[in-house]
């Protein structure tokens, strides 16, 4: 396990009551000892963002999430990552990373995207309709293979032991072929830390960091459920529980 990743409480939390059941990712509740690991949390991102391509400031805001975890020795600390990426090539080694492994199968995501860069600029620089036809359509026949790899080697755990990819449990759920960047979202990818080095999961939350959208719909330090669409059916396996709207908490 990489210890850099776990974040220990710099707060007092020895009085704080700690819930006996984890909260449901898609509800409204949110514990005080999880609000205390967002504050700790939002503090490191603020040292740590100085140094980011992304100003948060002036560019729009993303998503953060934070996972309360019991360790084997009994002490309480919290894991925090970001919902996709950040911008450019920015990493923060602190947040728990993808679960898609970059490296898988001599790095074919990445040479993946970068044909479809190549494919882009050919078009972009072509004056012939039949060439630009051929490479649009030669475009969109790679991303969907690459996309579908990539979801083939994104491997996810549950709290049984067993494991399946994203192909896998979206086929088995109600909302068919999953979404772009499904699995890439906060909750799903601090779960999947947690489950593979032995943390118990004891409380989470998400929450918006930067500018406010323009629709208002995300505001910054605001918490927010986790996400229906790319989410759902990720958690519902995760948690084994094909049933977590129907008692939201």
């Amino acid at each position: 396990m990489n210890n850099h990743h776990i974040f220990h409480f710099k707060t007092d939390i020895s009085k704080i009551p700690i819930p006996k059941k984890l909260n449901n990712p898609f509800g409204n509740s949110v514990s005080e000892i999880v609000k205390i690991a967002v504050k700790e949390f939002q503090d490191f991102i603020s040292e740590a963002s100085v140094a980011w391509e992304h100003d948060f400031l002036t560019e729009r805001g993303k998503m953060f999430g934070v996972l309360v975890i019991q360790k084997e020795d009994k002490s309480f600390a919290f894991l925090g990552t970001i919902s996709g990426k950040l911008d450019g090539n920015d990493i923060c080694q602190q947040f728990v990373p993808s679960v898609f492994d970059v490296s898988t199968d001599d790095f074919f995501f990445r040479k993946g995207m970068l044909q479809l860069t190549e494919f882009s600029q050919q078009i972009k620089s072509s004056n012939n309709q039949l060439e630009i036809s051929d490479l649009t359509k030669r475009r969109k026949l790679k991303s969907h293979s690459l996309q579908k790899r990539l979801f083939e080697n994104s491997q996810f755990s549950n709290i049984l032991g067993q494991q399946k990819n994203v192909l896998q449990i979206f086929k088995e759920s109600a909302h068919g072929a999953p979404p772009s960047a499904a699995g890439e979202c906060a909750a799903p990818k601090l779960l999947q830390f947690a489950f593979e080095n032995n943390l118990k999961p004891i409380a989470m939350t998400e929450f918006w960091w930067g500018m406010t959208s323009r629709s208002n719909e995300r505001i910054h330090k605001v918490f927010y459920p986790a996400c229906k669409n790319k989410c759902r059916p990720i958690l519902e396996f995760m948690l084994n529980d094909k049933k977590l709207f129907d008692h939201v908490n």
